[in-house]
């Protein structure tokens, strides 16, 4: 494979301030918690119930449970000390099992600050245990998902030497039509489904219970959905012999409770960013990125590959001249992960190819910032995204932009790519036309699969000198941010031309200061894992 020759100096300068930025967020990560993180904490013990509310909705017992202790000393006792802290005492005192002490108290019927209390040791020491048995089960769940990439062919491989995994979007609102159309595409030819979320679920405080068959623009990530579509993609597996892969969406307010659910329903994937939520769903920073550390210490621990969220960048900025925030965006994403104990096999650090069409030779600098980003991160599993800002209802230009996306990612050992659809910009994309953006991506795939090892870039030309000078203007925007601290850089507009502030947005009533004494394993354990 070709490669570009950037300044080491300039990369290692970029990874040392990406650590700087991400810093300071390292204290507000160990001080404090959200509602989150807390409901994640019941969600990994056992705790998956629901109880049917006025007008038909189940709302999850974990809701219930911690807005039960929030309300008490006007939320801020006894929450403060962690929901295990009063749920494992509950255990101690009724004697019972999780998920029959939930029901309890999302019934009302068990009031767990009112119970007398066990010593702080022994409350501990039960919880630790109970966090380590949940924490065999993610493991568990872990390993049966491995054996059956064992059992069957995997073409997915770490470095990208297969050529890009072949990566498709369902999105009917209906569990079951996707199923249907993702068992299509697989059989089509494509390696991994994405299953993308209702609109505007990442604004919901909670997880949706149990199957659905309505969403809008995309289908509610439930567990059991996830159940679901996990169990057809392993049925199809194994009808033809090929591993598929199932991804979701890991953000907004219960992010956490998210990885939580891949883990255990044995997803590959999830949509996981450190900033994505804040810049795109106006979620609240501390919030984010406090959940995004505990998202991805699970995440960790499965063996999950996240993808990040720089592509959005270039869909409210311009890519030509604002290339370089996804370069910074995806050092800082990365040290983020690396806080939290990711691997750098573990980063689908995304891009997109979303210049200007009509740009002069602008294909050479789309080559130029696809190889460098391959290049500057050779172990991760890079996701390369489709163009999107500048399609039409023109199908036939739309299908050929494809096309040359498609060279671009083959050309340039790009790992993960999601194909763009000719119909995208007018409707939800058919069977068909899914079929068709397959069959594109064969060709070139297979057609170009080796010419990356063939050719080698003029030191002197323009592909060379494109990515010298995005490399440049990212060291520079690195040093800028980290001369401002990143809640003001980003405040300041650092990235995707968005402004937010650091107590704005949606989410900060859900944040809080852990207490003497604050009860979660999980984080200890989760550090120690391997």
């Amino acid at each position: 494979m070709a490669h570009l020759s950037l300044d080491r100096a300039l990369i290692d300068r970029c990874r040392e301030l990406a650590d700087k930025i991400a810093a300071p967020a390292s204290n507000l990560i160990e001080t404090h918690s959200t509602v989150s993180i807390e409901r994640t904490v019941l969600r990994l013990l056992g705790v998956e119930g629901a109880v049917a509310q006025k007008g038909g909705q189940s709302f999850p017992e974990a809701n219930l449970i911690v807005d039960a202790l929030r309300e008490k000393n006007g939320g801020k006792q006894p929450l403060d000390r962690g929901v295990l802290y009063w749920f494992v005492n509950g255990m101690i005192q009724k004697k019972m099992p999780a998920r029959e002490l939930a029901a309890a108290v999302a019934k009302g019927t068990v009031d767990l600050s009112k119970l007398p209390m066990a010593s702080d040791a022994q409350i501990m020491a039960e919880a630790r245990r109970l966090c380590a048995d949940a924490l065999k089960t993610v493991v568990n769940r872990r390993e049966q998902r491995d054996a059956l990439r064992k059992e069957v062919v995997d073409p997915f491989d770490a470095e990208g030497k297969k050529g890009p995994l072949i990566y498709v979007i369902v999105a009917t609102g209906n569990i079951y039509d996707d199923v249907t159309q993702a068992r299509a595409a697989a059989q089509a030819g494509a390696d991994a489904i994405a299953v993308i979320r209702s609109t505007a679920q990442s604004l919901l405080d909670y997880v949706p219970h149990g199957a659905t068959t309505e969403g809008f623009g995309g289908t509610y990530a439930t567990q059991e959905n996830f159940r679901i579509m996990r169990a057809a993609l392993d049925d199809e597996s194994r009808k033809l012999g090929r591993y598929i892969r199932l991804t979701n969406y890991c953000s907004g307010l219960c992010m956490p409770e998210i990885a939580a659910m891949g883990a255990l329903e044995r997803l590959d994937f999830l949509l996981n960013d450190a900033m994505y939520g804040i810049l795109f769903r106006d979620i609240n920073m501390r919030r984010t990125l406090i959940d995004q550390h505990f998202s991805r210490q699970i995440i960790a621990l499965s063996r999950i590959v996240i993808h990040t969220g720089e592509d959005n960048y270039l869909t409210t900025a311009d890519a030509i001249e604002n290339g370089h925030q996804v370069l910074a965006s995806q050092f800082i994403n990365e040290r983020f992960a690396l806080n939290a104990g990711m691997t750098q096999n573990l980063m689908g650090l995304g891009h997109a190819q979303e210049m200007d069409p009509k740009h002069p030779n602008v294909f050479l600098l789309e080559i130029s910032r696809a190889q460098m980003t391959r290049d500057i991160f050779p172990k991760s599993p890079i996701k390369f995204m489709p163009p999107t800002r500048f399609k039409s209802g023109d199908i036939f230009y739309s299908h050929l932009m494809d096309a040359m996306f498609n060279f671009v990612g083959v050309l340039t050992g790009q790992t993960i790519q999601l194909l763009g659809m000719a119909t995208e910009a007018m409707h939800t994309p058919l069977l068909q036309d899914r079929w068709m953006s397959i069959q594109n991506a064969k060709y070139i795939f297979n057609g170009a699969k080796d010419l990356g090892s063939e050719i080698e870039f003029n030191p002197n030309g323009e592909i060379q000198r494109w990515a010298g000078k995005v490399l440049g203007d990212t060291l520079k925007h690195l040093e800028l941010i980290e001369s401002k601290g990143l809640f003001r850089a980003i405040q300041e507009r650092a990235f995707a031309e968005v402004s937010r502030t650091e107590d704005g947005g949606k989410g900060l009533d859900g944040v809080f200061k852990k207490a003497p004494g604050y009860v979660n394993p999980f984080f200890e354990l989760l550090r120690e894992a391997k």
